[in-house]
């Protein structure tokens, strides 16, 4: 399976992770864990509150390819709230919830480890 998305890079994470995916074919656990990860962003984190809305399911492909990427090269959960925080405030203009930023990037790290994707 190719990677279609394209990234949407924030001023803190290097673009060097969202380019790591494009036109490469996935193991079957990194499948899994970027399918994780979409629907983490989608289903958990979704900031806009889109996630009941059929025609929204690809309302966060822009940032799934990053999130994607730190997850797997084992960023911290911090990091990746910082992250979504950074998302969601600046490029989406919304207020800032690091409570469920943070909620989320545990998630994100509890589906590495069940996975197993840091043995990748």
């Amino acid at each position: 399976m190719e990677i279609l998305h394209r990234a949407a890079p924030c001023r803190n994470v290097p673009v060097t992770f969202t380019l790591d995916l494009m036109g490469q074919k996935l193991s079957e656990r990194e499948l899994a864990l970027y399918r994780a990860v979409d629907e983490v962003l989608h289903y958990i984190w979704d900031p806009i509150g889109v996630a009941g809305a059929p025609g929204a399911r690809d309302e966060y492909y822009g940032y799934l390819p990053t999130v994607y990427g730190m997850v797997k090269d084992g960023r911290e959960a911090l990091e990746i709230a910082r992250y979504l925080g950074e998302v969601a405030v600046e490029g989406m203009g919304l207020s800032p919830d690091a409570e469920n930023d943070l909620k989320v990037a545990q998630t994100l790290v509890q589906w590495r480890e069940a996975i197993g994707a840091d043995e990748v």
